[in-house]
C-alpha cells in the first residue's frame, strides 16, 4: 500500500478534462477518467508541473496555512533565499527579515545560512575516497523521489547530506532553546516558506520527524509581507547570509559553492530526465557533482511563488553584488557529523508491477506490445492516458477498454461504413 504523503491536489469540480496536465506531466503519472483527471499517486512526484500548466487552476498545492501557526508558542520563520527574490526595488534583505518579525515571528533563522553549511559538507564529502560520482545533489525532493522510482542504478550517486531546510531547522530550534532556557522543544514552532509542494511533501515524508513543524506557502507569506515592510525606518543588521547562500535560490548557484570545475546544473523537468537518462548511460563519466532542480530557473520557479523567475533570479543576482562570499562554515575537522547525513539511503522503489506471478506478468508484457502496435502512435492524448504505450497497458491492466481509443474507433467506423456502402452497391 502506498504511504506517500502528497502535497499536489485536484479539484474536481475545476477539472474539465483536458490534457495540459497529462502530456507535461514527468512520470505518466496523470489519466483523464470520467471527464477529469485523476492522479496515480504512486507515481507523482509533487513536482508541481500541472500546477504550472492547469489553466483551470484544477491542481493546487497542499500546505500549512498561516492561521495554522500557534499562538503562546516561540515561533520561528525559516526563509527560503526564493523570497527575496520577490520583491521590487529591496535592497537589504534585513527589511524582509524584519518584515517577518513584524508579522509576528520570535526569530527568524535564514534557509541560506544552511545552505552554506551544507556547501561546506558537500565539499568535504566530495573529498572521500571510493564514492560513487557524479554525486547527484539532494537538496530537491524533487529529484530524490524520481530517482527512487526510475533510476535504481543512480540511487547511491544522492549526495547523503540532510537539505538545507532541515539543517537550518534544526539550528533555529537549537538556538530558540539557548536564548530562553524555560522552553522545551514543543514550545518552539518552526514555519518554513517554501516556494513550492515538494518540500511540503520532504516534510511529511521524512523518515524521522521533520524538525520542520509547519510549511507555509511563500505566496501567502508574500501578501501579508507587502502590509508590514516599510523603509520608514532602518532594520538592525540581522542577515548572515553570503553570495553561497543566496546563490542556492537559483540554478547553478550550488555547484558554484562546490568549487569545482567538473560540475553540471539542469532545471526544468525535461532538462532534468533527459540529464539522468544520460548518467544513467555513462555519459557523464568526468563530472564530480550534478545539480538539478524540476522547477525552471531552480527553486525560483517554484509553483507557491510570485514572480517570474527570471525577475527573480535577476533581483537576486543584484542583492548578491556587495555581500560576502560565505558567512557560515561547517567547521571542525574533515569529518561530517552524524547528524548531517540523511536518515537513511535512498532506495529504488519500482512502480506497480503489472502481476505478482512472473509468468502472468510476461504474458501480460507481449499483450501490450501487441495492442501498442495496432494504435496510431501519435500520443494524441484524447484516450486520457499520455502514450499509446500507456494507454496499451491501462487496457491490459483492465483501467479502461479498446474502444477508448477515439482514432482507431473512427477508423473502425469508416471501415464499417464502406464495407456497408460496398454489400448496399452489390
Amino acid at each position: 500500500m502506498n504511504s506517500y504523503k502528497h502535497s499536489v491536489s485536484l479539484d474536481v469540480e475545476k477539472c474539465k478534462g483536458c490534457t495540459d496536465c497529462l502530456k507535461r506531466c514527468p512520470t505518466e503519472a496523470i489519466r483523464i477518467r470520467d471527464g477529469h483527471a485523476c492522479i496515480d499517486s504512486e507515481r507523482c512526484i509533487d513536482c508541481g508541473e500541472c500546477i504550472r500548466v492547469c489553466k483551470n487552476k484544477a491542481k493546487r498545492a497542499v500546505c500549512d496555512k498561516l492561521s495554522m501557526i500557534p499562538e503562546g508558542k516561540w515561533t520561528v520563520a525559516l526563509p527560503a533565499p526564493t523570497l527575496y527574490g520577490q520583491f521590487d526595488n529591496l535592497d537589504d534583505i534585513d527589511y524582509v527579515l524584519q518584515g517577518l518579525l513584524d508579522y509576528g515571528f520570535d526569530d527568524v533563522y535564514e534557509v541560506a545560512c544552511a545552505a552554506e553549511i551544507v556547501s561546506d559538507y558537500t565539499r568535504k564529502y566530495l573529498k572521500k575516497p571510493n564514492i560513487q560520482k557524479p554525486i547527484i545533489s539532494s537538496a530537491c525532493p524533487v529529484i530524490t523521489r524520481l530517482i527512487s522510482l526510475r533510476y535504481p542504478f543512480l540511487c547511491d550517486n544522492l549526495l547523503p547530506l540532510l537539505p538545507p531546510i532541515e539543517v537550518a531547522a534544526a539550528e533555529a530550534r537549537k538556538r530558540a532553546l539557548e536564548k530562553n532556557p524555560h522552553l522545551t522543544r514543543d514550545d518552539v514552532c518552526i514555519v518554513f516558506i517554501s516556494p513550492c509542494p515538494a518540500k511540503v511533501s520532504y516534510v511529511k515524508n521524512r523518515e524521522e520527524k521533520s524538525e520542520v513543524d509547519l510549511v507555509v506557502s511563500m505566496r501567502d507569506i508574500y501578501f501579508e509581507l507587502l502590509n508590514v515592510m516599510t523603509k520608514e525606518k532602518t532594520p538592525a543588521p540581522f542577515s548572515r547570509s553570503g553570495i553561497v547562500g543566496i546563490g542556492w535560490a537559483s540554478s547553478g548557484g550550488e555547484c558554484t559553492a562546490v568549487f569545482s570545475d567538473r560540475f553540471l546544473a539542469a532545471d526544468g523537468i525535461e532538462n532534468v530526465l533527459n540529464v539522468l537518462e544520460e548518467i544513467d548511460n555513462g555519459t557523464f563519466p568526468e563530472l564530480e557533482f550534478v545539480e538539478l532542480n524540476a522547477c525552471q530557473g531552480g527553486c525560483v520557479g517554484g509553483s507557491m511563488t510570485v514572480t517570474n523567475p527570471y525577475i527573480a533570479k535577476a533581483r537576486l543576482q543584484t542583492l548578491r553584488r556587495y555581500l560576502p562570499v560565505s558567512q557560515n562554515w561547517a567547521g571542525g575537522t574533515g569529518d561530517i557529523p552524524p547528524e548531517a547525513l540523511t536518515d537513511a539511503p535512498v532506495e529504488y522503489i519500482p512502480p506497480r508491477s503489472l502481476d505478482e506471478d512472473r509468468a502472468k506478468a510476461m504474458k501480460m508484457m507481449q499483450e501490450i506490445s501487441d495492442l501498442a502496435k495496432t494504435l496510431p502512435g501519435i500520443d494524441c492524448g484524447s484516450c486520457g492516458a499520455p502514450t499509446c504505450i500507456a494507454f496499451a497497458e491501462d487496457v491490459i491492466r483492465g483501467e479502461c477498454t479498446k474502444e477508448d481509443c477515439l482514432i482507431r474507433m473512427r477508423e473502425m467506423l469508416r471501415r464499417e461504413k464502406l464495407s456497408g456502402g460496398e454489400n448496399h452497391d452489390s
